[in-house]
């Protein structure tokens, strides 16, 4: 996802459309939080 939202943000800013931009920057934010945030209960806590 983080790969796909790179692509997308070098097209948007090649390409003269900001909408390529915007969703490049929002799948970047999501795959990153994604990769941080646990899913599915995996026990990766630090106390």
């Amino acid at each position: 996802m983080i790969v796909l939202g790179l692509i997308l943000l070098i097209l948007g800013l090649l390409l003269p459309q900001s909408i390529l931009t915007t969703i490049g920057i929002i799948l970047i934010v999501v795959g990153l939080v994604l990769n941080f945030v646990p899913i599915g209960g995996s026990s990766r806590r630090v106390w």
